[in-house]
């Protein structure tokens, strides 16, 4: 008998940046026991490729990431909704019904601003302390 993996959806304003960051990061640690999805309230349309060059650099692809509405998860069970927007101006969405409920902001990386660089180093300290985060919420689930 197989058990469905529990669907934890991973939620931003728009699902280009830090939750797809979250969702690669939280993917490689736990995949093998959870569903791990992203989504966004206002998506973008795009994952930044910014974001795609960070995660490559740790050995994560998240290049065949596409950005998805929040719609899309509506009608599935989902069993814990983290959401991380960062920034108090942000609408960060809002998840229907009965779920666990974590809320992690982190600073989007996408308002970056200077040369290559310096807009780089933003989204490197950005997956940084996504990866620490989410790298210890894998490690709780899977000493359940």
């Amino acid at each position: 008998m197989t058990t469905k993996k529990p669907t934890i959806l991973i939620l931003c304003t728009g699902n280009s940046c830090r939750s797809h960051i979250a969702e690669g990061i939280l993917r490689k640690a736990a995949g093998d026991l959870l569903d791990v999805q992203s989504a966004g309230s206002k998506p973008a349309g795009y994952v930044h490729p910014l974001a795609i060059q960070v995660m490559n650099e740790i050995g994560i692809d998240i290049s065949g990431h596409r950005s998805k509405p929040l719609s899309e998860f509506l009608d599935g069970k989902v069993e814990t909704v983290i959401t991380v927007c960062g920034n108090a101006d942000q609408a960060c969405p809002i998840f229907p019904g009965q779920v666990n409920r974590h809320h992690w902001p982190f600073y989007d990386p996408a308002h970056a601003e200077g040369t290559e660089a310096e807009k780089l180093q933003v989204f490197r300290r950005v997956r940084d302390e996504m990866r620490s985060v989410f790298e210890a919420y894998a490690a709780g689930r899977t000493d359940r």
